[in-house]
């Protein structure tokens, strides 16, 4: 098989992080700008090289001081370094699934990661595109990038969990 790009559908693609506040909820943000490449020489996509970039300041969590904060240099710093990077370095078939591994971005500091992919199925739209559909999910430790803002409570403890929850739902369109 020829080798296939893929691009991403960003109007049905959603890339969430999620993070304990107080230790007894979870806020949820998304990144409202971001792409995605997948390139493919399989049916089945194993294999695949993906990549992606989210801009920082598009990050959205509901709460416009909120992501004031999360874009400053107490977090991400978006004004030295705008955007989150990832390049696959692995994508493999595991009991029916995907493990997706590759180099994470995020403050100028790389680290490998895993996350686990789902595959939904490819299907044909009725404009005749064909796309695929992905859901994708892991965790990492925001410290490990730099990301080390936090407070601790009166009542023991700190404000902020440091393990990040990572969740897309990932829609790619087949380019002729």
């Amino acid at each position: 098989m020829a080798t296939t790009k893929w691009v991403l559908d960003p109007t049905h693609s959603e890339l969430q992080f999620k993070v304990k506040h107080l230790m007894i909820t979870t806020v949820t943000g998304s990144f409202n700008e971001f792409s995605a490449e997948l390139t493919t020489d399989s049916e089945d996509f194993e294999h695949s090289a993906i990549s992606f970039q989210a801009g920082v300041n598009s990050i959205d969590t509901g709460n416009k001081d909120r992501d004031g904060h999360l874009i400053s240099a107490d977090f991400f710093n978006a004004e030295e370094f705008p955007a989150v990077s990832f390049v696959s370095t692995s994508f493999k078939k595991v009991d029916g699934d995907y493990k997706l591994e590759g180099d994470l971005t995020i403050k100028g500091v790389t680290r490998a990661v895993s996350l686990a992919v789902e595959f939904g199925g490819t299907a044909q739209d009725p404009w005749g595109n064909i796309k695929a559909g992905f859901t994708l999910s892991g965790k990492i430790n925001r410290t490990d990038f730099g990301l080390t803002y936090n407070a601790a409570l009166e009542t023991g403890g700190v404000m902020l969990s440091e393990d990040v929850r990572i969740l897309g739902e990932l829609q790619f369109a087949k380019q002729a």
